[in-house]
């Protein structure tokens, strides 16, 4: 039974997940987005926000010292994404569905930053406040598109290959 128990456990024991929170964060703060499962994604999307919170106040950047162990991530975290982020108060990611992963059926996304545009004057500023997702989000998407599969029981198509193999076993 899992009564009273917050979290995903994610199979993994308390330091396992602990490694693994501090690690997509990072990634996902050096980068501007990764590709990870949706369960993933959910953990640390809560995370995620409390940290640029943490770094938009001058008072703890030890806390921030303690997260993170690398300089780069600290002064990237504190220095350009935080700034960018000072008229939001929550809702810093967003979350993508990529399709699912053919070895295990899990549901893959692409959780990136939301970012609003530097080069714009303010007055266009004003007018248009929507989020832009992170430019290195949008170089990858270009790259990697999301391939829709459909099974035979869902009535898609068969692969042609495996169509002509069968008649010639048949035969």
């Amino acid at each position: 039974m899992r009564h009273r128990v917050y979290g995903k456990h994610l199979g993994r024991n308390k330091n396992e997940r602990t490694a693994l929170f501090k690690n997509l964060v990072q990634s996902l703060l050096l980068h501007g987005s990764i590709e990870t499962t949706e369960a993933k994604a959910k953990s640390i999307k809560g995370l995620v926000d409390k940290i640029i919170n943490q770094a938009k106040s001058k008072n703890t950047q030890r806390l921030l010292s303690s997260f993170f162990h690398t300089k780069e991530t600290r002064e990237k975290l504190v220095k350009e994404i935080a700034p960018n982020m000072k008229d939001r108060n929550s809702g810093y990611t967003s979350l993508v569905k990529m399709g699912q992963r053919k070895g295990d059926n899990a549901m893959m996304v692409r959780m990136s930053l939301l970012i609003s545009e530097k080069g714009k004057g303010e007055s266009e500023k004003s007018e248009n406040k929507q989020p832009v997702i992170a430019s290195a989000a949008k170089q990858s998407s270009s790259d990697k598109t999301p391939i829709k599969i459909a099974s035979p029981r869902q009535g898609g198509v068969r692969n042609d290959n495996k169509k002509s193999a069968r008649k010639a076993v048949k035969k």
